[in-house]
C-alpha cells in the first residue's frame, strides 16, 4: 500500500528528520529523488534542490506543485503555499485553491471542481485526478466505445476480402486449400481506445482509494477486447477523433496527462513513476488572466503574454523581448501593464530594509514595461496572491515619475470559488471602476 506525504512548495523532504518545515520520506524514496536531482544536463529536475537541513541531507521542493509518485510507492503531494499557517485545514484550502486554478491551464480545463464528493472529502490530489479520469471514462463507456475498420492480413482457410497473389504463392504454393488475404475488420482496436485502456491499466497500480480501485477494475473489463498501446507516442500521433466523438475529449486529455505527464523530462525514466507537476507561476498567471478577462468592462480588453516590445535595438535588430503577463488594452492600444508574481509578501514590513518582501528586479522589470509599452506615462500593476499578511492593496503608488506609477495589489483566490476570485482594489486606484468586482 502506498503512503501519502504532503508538503508545501519550498518545503523540505528528508529521510532523517521531520518537523514543520520538513516531511520525512523513506530512504529508498529519498535516494530515488536525490539521484534525479544529481543528474546533469537539460533534463535535470528544476523542482528539487539538494541541500543541508539540521546537519542532514534534504531536498527542497521549489516552484512546482502537484504529485510525485516514487517507484517505492510513496506519493509526495506538493501544495501551493496560499497561507502562512500549516496543518490539515491549510492543506484542504491549498488543495481546493490549486484544483480551481488548474482548470484555467489549457491542459487541465477538464477538471470539475464543482464535484460534490471532491468538495466534501479531503481527497489527495492524485486520487482526485484519478477519480475524475475514471468518471470521464465511465461516461465514455456508457455512450459506447467507437469501432473502426482496421486493415488486416492473414493466411486463412477461407476466402475473405482481397487475395494477395504474391504472398499466396509464397506461403501457399503447397497448401492450396489456404488463402493469403487482405481484409477490413470492424473492431474496437484503434489508437484512442488503446491509449485510454493503457491509462486505466497504469492508474490501477497507483490508486489507494477502494472506490477508485473498484471502478477501475470495472472499466478495464469494458476494454477487454482492446489491447494495450505498445507505442504511446505513435498512437497519439495517429489517433483520429472524428465527428460524433466529443465524449472522447475528456478521457483522452486525462490519458495524455497520465501517460505523458506534465513533468521534467528526467521523471520519465525506466521506473515509469507517474508525476503531474505544474509551475506555480504559470498556474497563477493563467488563473488571474482568465478571471480578469471576464471581469473587465468595455471598452477594455485583456491580452496575455504581449510580446510586441523589445528592450533595446542593436545594429538594426531588436534584442530582449519584453513580455508582461497581462496587458489591458483600450481600443487596441496598451493602457495598463500588469504582472503576476506568485510570492507571499507582508504589507506590515513596509520599511526601507524589508520592502514587504518584494524584489528590486521586479521593479526594474515593471519600469522597462512602463517605458516600452506605455511610453513612460500610465499605470502599472504588480499582482500578488492574497494572504493574511497581504489582504489589502498597498494604499499608495510607487512612483517612477509623476507620469508613471506602479500599484501593488492582492488577488483573492477565494478558497477556490471561481465566482468570488477577484483583484482587491482600493477606491483611490485610478482603475478601480474598470473591473466588475461584485
Amino acid at each position: 500500500m502506498s503512503e501519502l506525504i504532503t508538503v508545501f512548495e519550498y518545503g523540505y523532504l528528508s529521510s532523517a528528520i521531520s518537523n514543520n518545515r520538513c516531511a520525512k520520506i523513506s530512504s529508498a524514496a529519498f535516494n530515488y529523488l536525490e539521484a534525479l536531482c544529481l543528474k546533469e544536463g537539460e533534463s535535470s529536475p528544476s523542482f528539487l534542490r539538494l541541500c543541508s537541513l539540521g546537519g542532514h541531507k534534504a531536498l527542497q521542493v521549489r516552484n512546482y506543485v502537484g504529485v510525485i509518485h516514487t517507484p517505492t510507492g510513496q506519493q509526495v503531494e506538493v501544495l501551493p503555499k496560499v497561507s502562512r499557517s500549516d496543518g490539515a485545514d491549510s492543506h484542504d484550502h491549498a488543495r481546493q485553491a490549486l484544483l480551481n486554478m488548474l482548470r484555467h491551464l489549457k491542459e487541465f480545463k477538464h477538471i470539475e471542481t464543482t464535484d460534490a464528493q471532491v468538495a466534501t472529502r479531503q481527497m489527495p490530489l492524485f486520487e482526485v485526478f484519478i477519480r475524475q479520469f475514471l468518471q470521464s471514462v465511465n461516461t465514455l463507456v456508457k455512450r459506447g466505445l467507437r469501432s473502426e475498420y482496421v486493415r488486416r492480413e492473414n493466411n486463412q482457410n477461407f476466402m475473405k476480402g482481397k487475395l494477395l497473389s504474391s504472398k499466396q504463392l509464397k506461403h501457399n504454393l503447397i497448401n492450396k486449400h489456404r488463402f493469403y488475404v487482405e481484409y477490413d475488420e470492424y473492431q474496437q482496436d484503434r489508437p484512442v481506445n488503446r491509449l485510454i485502456h493503457s491509462a486505466l491499466n497504469k492508474v490501477s497500480a497507483y490508486t489507494r482509494s477502494n472506490a477508485n480501485q473498484k471502478l477501475c477494475r470495472e472499466l478495464i473489463f469494458a476494454f477487454s477486447e482492446v489491447p494495450l498501446s505498445s507505442h504511446v507516442k505513435n498512437d497519439f500521433a495517429s489517433m483520429k477523433v472524428s465527428r460524433g466523438m466529443d465524449h472522447y475529449q475528456k478521457p483522452l486529455a486525462w490519458a495524455r496527462l497520465i501517460l505523458e505527464g506534465i513533468t521534467p523530462l528526467s521523471m520519465q525514466g525506466k521506473a515509469e513513476a507517474i508525476s503531474l507537476l505544474f509551475p506555480m507561476e504559470a498556474v497563477f498567471e493563467a488563473y488571474v488572466g482568465s478571471i480578469l478577462r471576464k471581469q473587465l468592462k468595455a471598452p477594455f480588453t485583456l491580452k496575455e503574454q504581449a510580446r510586441s516590445r523589445y528592450l533595446v535595438e542593436f545594429n538594426h535588430s531588436r534584442w530582449f523581448n519584453l513580455r508582461p503577463d497581462l496587458l489591458v488594452e483600450k481600443h487596441g492600444k496598451p493602457f495598463i501593464v500588469m504582472d503576476t508574481k506568485w510570492k507571499l509578501i507582508d504589507s506590515t514590513k513596509s520599511n526601507g530594509k524589508e520592502k514587504m518582501g518584494m524584489s528590486q528586479a521586479d521593479f526594474y522589470q515593471m519600469f522597462a514595461y512602463g517605458h516600452k509599452y506605455l511610453k513612460g506615462a500610465g499605470e502599472l500593476v504588480l499582482i500578488y496572491p492574497k494572504t493574511e499578511a497581504f489582504s489589502q492593496p498597498v494604499p499608495f503608488s510607487f512612483d517612477f515619475s509623476e507620469q508613471l506609477k506602479l500599484w501593488v495589489v492582492p488577488f483573492d483566490i477565494a478558497d477556490g470559488v471561481q465566482d468570488q476570485s477577484r483583484l482587491i482594489l482600493s477606491k483611490n486606484s485610478p482603475f478601480h471602476d474598470f473591473f466588475v468586482t461584485s
